[in-house]
């Protein structure tokens, strides 16, 4: 599985690159999310995916933070779809905040 850093995910982000997904519950995103990320809950990846993006496209996953299984679990669902370019960002929600980047 792909990861990425917190400063190619900034990188990606800044120049509109990649499509970044919060695969929380819709509270959780609905609290705060990373800026301009999307919300496709867990449960949903596969299929929503399907209907919103290309195989080629790059996908960047995230959830909460290290410890959180739901963002490496998607990446591997994607993977399994036959998305071929699907990354996840480990840091997760934490990690971005915490270097005061753009929330929403």
């Amino acid at each position: 599985m792909n990861t990425i850093s917190k400063d190619e995910l900034k990188k990606d982000i800044d120049n509109n690159e990649a499509h970044v997904v919060e695969v929380l519950s819709e509270d959780d995103y609905n609290q705060e999310h990373i800026k301009d990320a999307i919300h496709i809950p867990l449960e949903k990846i596969a299929t929503e995916a399907r209907n919103r993006f290309n195989e080629d496209d790059k996908i960047v996953v995230y959830c909460t933070d290290k410890e959180c299984t739901a963002s490496p679990t998607a990446a591997k669902k994607l993977e399994s779809s036959g998305f071929k370019n699907v990354f996840h960002y480990k840091g997760g929600k934490k990690e971005w905040k915490a270097a005061e980047l753009p929330m929403e």
